[in-house]
């Protein structure tokens, strides 16, 4: 029942994707009461990589972002530092790979936790309704190429941020997910990461495929591959919709059991799982269709589509 949205602007860099995207989510926030979240991407830092972390519950706010700038310090060179709410968004120069980097910050049961880590990708989530994205985030100021976005509604696991989406991938940067129903498999696929070392923060199905996506860029696949690839190896009634700087595009099941509206014009793509998303912020210009032949599709920024069907 959650609610997920999309928007590419194919004629610039410079769009209002922000706004866009808030006025998807909140045509949606029926979907998702719980909690609502987006990842937005625009033109690269120029020097650093944006760093987004959770910081502990329960603990004074003051002291944790203390120690995690101290610990920080260790492993990259810090450009810039802001506290928002319970995150602190850093502008760092990692000297670390990014596993190691990640690992370093969230030590076990210390209560960290890196939510994004790229140069061109601004993941913000909130508990709630999307309106406390601007409020908290600005994000309707946010202007850039493309964006995915995600309303909550909690069925299984509890509701808090890091239950939230979207989910980043981590270990790649830039790469972002957001899910709409069940991956029925979750729990034989997770034991296999585990296994390997790979470590998860939350009980939602929805976080593996963002580990899974990871997990086959760094063996070597494309993104395209990878994304055509879950699609065997995931069970059950999904949706999927995946971000990169470069790419940006949707998966779903070979059933199409979840519900997928695409308006794909010359100047823009949006995508929801429901059609007054994109009426909401867009208008009626276009044709809203489901998507037909395809299970998985791709878009490259600034170029055309890089799709392929089942």
């Amino acid at each position: 029942m959650c609610g997920i949205a999309g928007y590419l602007d194919k004629r610039t860099t410079d769009a209002p994707v922000g706004r866009t995207m808030l006025e998807m989510l909140e045509a949606l926030g029926q979907r998702g009461p719980d909690s609502a979240g987006m990842a937005l991407f625009g033109r690269a830092h120029p020097k650093a990589e944006v760093c987004l972390i959770k910081l502990p519950e329960r603990q004074d706010a003051d002291a944790a972002e203390k120690r995690l700038t101290e610990r920080i310090a260790g492993l990259a060179k810090i450009l810039g530092r802001r506290r928002i709410g319970d995150v602190v968004r850093m502008e760092v120069v990692r000297t670390a790979n990014v596993r190691d980097f990640c690992s370093a910050i969230e030590r076990r049961d210390d209560g960290f936790e890196v939510l994004s880590l790229g140069r061109s990708i601004e993941l913000t989530k909130r508990v709630g309704a999307p309106g406390n994205l601007d409020t908290t985030f600005d994000v309707s100021a946010f202007r850039g190429s493309h964006g995915i976005g995600h309303t909550r509604l909690s069925t299984e696991s509890k509701v808090d941020l890091s239950h939230s989406q979207p989910f980043w991938a981590r270990g790649i940067p830039d790469l972002a997910t957001v899910h709409n129903g069940h991956i029925t498999n979750y729990d034989r696929l997770r034991r296999r990461y585990e296994q390997r070392g790979l470590r998860f923060f939350t009980d939602n199905d929805s976080e593996v495929i963002a580990v899974y996506l990871a997990d086959q860029l760094e063996k070597g696949f494309s993104l395209e591959d990878a994304v055509a690839q879950s699609l065997d190896d995931f069970d059950g009634s999904f949706t999927y919709l995946v971000a990169t700087p470069t790419a940006f595009g949707y998966a779903r099941d070979p059933f199409a059991l979840k519900p997928l509206i695409i308006v794909d014009t010359p100047d823009y793509v949006a995508i929801a799982n429901e059609e007054v998303a994109i009426r909401a912020a867009l208008g009626p210009a276009g044709v809203a269709r489901e998507p037909s032949g395809y299970v998985h599709r791709l878009w490259n920024v600034g170029g055309e589509a890089a799709d392929a069907a089942a």
